[in-house]
């Protein structure tokens, strides 16, 4: 079935493919990954994990799969004391995915995606979903791309900038990645079982990223990524079915 990129394809094309397609948007962020990684890299990881997953799938899939650009902003105030942060409140997301339901609607698309790639955007994605499937003629499906990665009892994925993103984005582009210092007794950050825990204090603590980035090596990167995008290309062909 067909793949295409929203940007790169006209209007008339989209108006035949919409009605029957699903339609991926990566939702990112753009802010502080310690003083080691790019500041893209939440939107960055999104958008090839979900490219690269419609690139595994499309022939097998019964509906045409259309990836929408990257919404390189997230809900990431928390970053904003670390500097590098370009921060959408809350409030503005979960209305930005609205809009973008809304627009979808409109165009006749019936199938949305929503491949998450950052922590603080969770919550407001499974808000917007909810929302956007009972004020519009949208099924809407959201998942965080890092649920799919299966490392039985590993607590550091997806971490903040450890060595997960890490590797990941040394397999993107080693360029993303800056020296790394060794951390081999990195700060604990505020835990209570079973509880969501968020402090300003335990970001400071830690300086804003967590575990071992400098574990990370490009090999591991590769075939985390490779994992990732074969999971969430598995997970499009069943929402092909669903939504």
């Amino acid at each position: 079935m067909t793949y295409v990129r929203w940007q790169h394809t006209n209007r008339g094309t989209l108006g035949e493919l919409l009605p029957e397609a699903i339609v991926v948007v990566p939702v990112g962020a753009t802010e502080q990954h310690g003083p080691h990684l790019a500041t893209g890299t939440d939107w960055i990881l999104a958008e090839a994990v979900s490219a690269a997953a419609a690139d595994l799938v499309h022939e097998r899939s019964p509906r045409p799969i259309v990836l929408a650009p990257p919404l390189p902003f997230g809900a990431s105030d928390h970053h904003l004391p670390f500097g590098g942060t370009l921060s959408l409140s809350p409030e503005t997301l979960l209305a930005v995915l609205l809009d973008l339901a809304r627009s979808l609607e409109v165009d006749g698309a019936r199938r949305l995606v929503l491949v998450n790639g950052h922590g603080g955007n969770t919550g407001v994605c499974h808000a917007a979903a909810a929302a956007a499937s009972t004020r519009y003629a949208v099924n809407v499906a959201h998942v965080d791309y890092w649920s799919l990665f299966s490392r039985e009892g590993d607590t550091s994925v997806p971490g903040h900038a450890g060595q997960f993103e890490t590797a990941l984005m040394l397999a993107q582009d080693e360029g993303f990645v800056a020296e790394r210092k060794e951390r081999a007794d990195p700060p604990a950050g505020d835990v209570v079982d079973d509880v969501a825990l968020h402090t300003a204090e335990s970001w400071r603590r830690i300086d804003g990223f967590t575990d071992r980035p400098e574990l990370a090596d490009t090999a591991t990167g590769r075939r985390w990524f490779d994992q990732l995008a074969a999971a969430l290309g598995d997970r499009l062909l069943q929402l092909a079915e669903v939504l």
